[in-house]
């Protein structure tokens, strides 16, 4: 089944789904392995095409990932809140409630989740200067959203997170990933959507973000 969006309705509407995933039906393999045909059309910086899908449904395997998952998400700190992100965090009342809602909920039934998708990219950036890591996060993040936009088209949700990087190591050895030399660059959930009626999100003016010709 492919949703009749538009392209602005399907940039649009392809949501971070946390609350709305389906944990009864499983993903076909057939639309997942659509999802990366399109996904690896995406743009590659010198045409590398260093990416990788690594693809979870068997259930013994997502306990196990599942369980990673949850001990990592509590060290997932990430850097500290400047001023400014907390107006723009706030700036829609509610906002940040509804989102760690969402966050609790799926740490609650991560276990329930029928489909993880890992991607990974070659190539680790520890410690590097802005210029590499610009090259090969820049390799990874658009066919990454692609997969996120062909899913959603489908009616599968999906949702970005990076809880994966505090034990980053020990999922790569779960996944048998060769740690020093791909670095897993998020742990995405997928299932069917309940229901596919999604809206744009709040943001923050365009003014506050758009520049012309100087800052």
């Amino acid at each position: 089944m492919t949703l009749n969006l538009t392209p602005d309705e399907l940039l649009s509407t392809t949501r971070a789904v946390r609350k709305r995933l389906d944990f009864t039906r499983p993903v076909p393999r057939e639309l997942i392995e659509q999802c990366v045909d399109l996904a690896v059309q995406a743009p590659t910086g010198r045409n590398r095409q260093r990416w990788h899908f690594m693809v979870v449904t068997e259930a013994e395997q997502r306990r196990a990932v599942a369980d990673i998952f949850l001990r990592a998400l509590p060290r997932a700190t990430g850097q500290p809140l400047t001023k400014q992100d907390l107006w723009r965090m706030n700036y829609h009342s509610g906002s940040t409630e509804r989102v760690f809602d969402g966050v609790r909920y799926l740490a609650a039934n991560i276990h329930r989740v029928p489909a993880f998708v890992i991607p990974g990219v070659e190539g680790r950036t520890d410690h590097e200067p802005v210029a590499a890591q610009a090259g090969t996060w820049g390799s990874i993040l658009p066919a990454v959203w692609s997969f996120m936009l062909a899913a959603r088209a489908r009616g599968l949700g999906t949702v970005w997170t990076t809880a994966q990087a505090p034990l980053e190591r020990e999922l790569a050895k779960v996944l048998g990933v060769p740690y020093e030399e791909v670095m897993l660059a998020a742990f995405i959930p997928l299932a069917f959507t309940l229901g596919t009626d999604f809206k744009p999100a709040p943001r923050i003016p365009r003014e506050k973000v758009l520049h012309w010709d100087r800052w």
